[in-house]
């Protein structure tokens, strides 16, 4: 029977039960096959999974995948943080880097008592999405859409967001979309919730791909290049956003809630 180091971390959290959940895997001999990580995914039940092995080259010190309870995804900032911080925590190393399939190399480094993850800009344009918008229940003033499934739906106010009841099973039936709706913040610079039924998640608690996307739009709307967000899920989770050329820094707190042995 395996026995895998595991920790369960709350990410973009500053105490536990806030943030955003992600479990952490590491392997040393090789990642175990694909059918094998999505029931990890699915037993863990968080939002990600992160499953680390060790790379042996100079432009990375590991590889990384990630599973949510449905399936593989490209991109993961929440779980990215969090493995940086399983990695980094009560040790002397400042920065560590996860070379990923679909992402490239990304980089967490510590940033003052936290960490800063560095995500590759998402950036959308101006779109149309009407089975969305009437999937949300309310009308944005404004929809940006990508490529890459990343949907960006803009309102007046905090209260409009927060007041968002969405119809899941019609969003999840247009695939595994990212929808972000988004509005200026009442006591951070924005406010956002993510909805992503088509992946298993309905609503997610705090998005770091969502926010390379948010980095994006906010930093040409508010005219400069960082800002304060909030993402108003049940257990909600605060970060920093910095633009950096095409690299968005989300910065934010890590806690440890578990960390021991998996077995199976």
């Amino acid at each position: 029977m395996p026995a895998i180091p595991y920790w369960h971390v709350d990410a973009f959290a500053s105490a536990p039960f806030t943030g955003n959940q992600a479990a952490v895997m590491v392997y040393a001999d090789g990642f175990p096959d694909d059918a094998t990580m999505q029931r990890i995914g699915e037993e863990n039940n968080f939002a990600e999974t992160a499953f680390l092995v060790p790379h042996d080259g100079a432009e990375a010190d590991w590889h990384l995948r990630w599973f949510t309870p449905e399936l593989e995804i490209g991109l993961c900032g929440h779980a990215t943080l969090a493995a940086g911080h399983a990695m980094l925590d009560g040790g002397e190393a400042d920065e560590v880097r996860f070379l990923t399939r679909k992402a490239g190399v990304l980089t967490v480094r510590r940033a003052g008592t936290g960490y800063e993850v560095a995500l590759p800009l998402i950036a959308t344009a101006p779109g149309r999405f009407e089975a969305a918008v009437d999937a949300l229940g309310a009308a944005p003033l404004a929809v940006q859409t990508s490529p890459d499934r990343y949907n960006l739906f803009v309102y007046e106010s905090e209260a409009a967001v927060r007041a968002l009841v969405p119809n899941f099973k019609a969003l999840a039936a247009l695939g595994d979309h990212q929808f972000i709706c988004t509005a200026p913040g009442a006591k951070t610079d924005v406010i956002s919730r993510v909805f992503v039924p088509g992946a298993g998640v309905d609503e997610d608690a705090v998005t770091g791909s969502a926010h390379s996307v948010l980095t994006h739009y906010w930093t040409a709307r508010l005219g400069r290049d960082s800002f304060t967000a909030h993402q108003a899920s049940r257990r909600g989770g605060d970060l920093t956003c910095r633009l950096d050329r095409d690299v968005a820094w989300l910065g934010g707190d890590c806690v440890t809630v578990l960390e021991g042995t998996f077995r199976y």
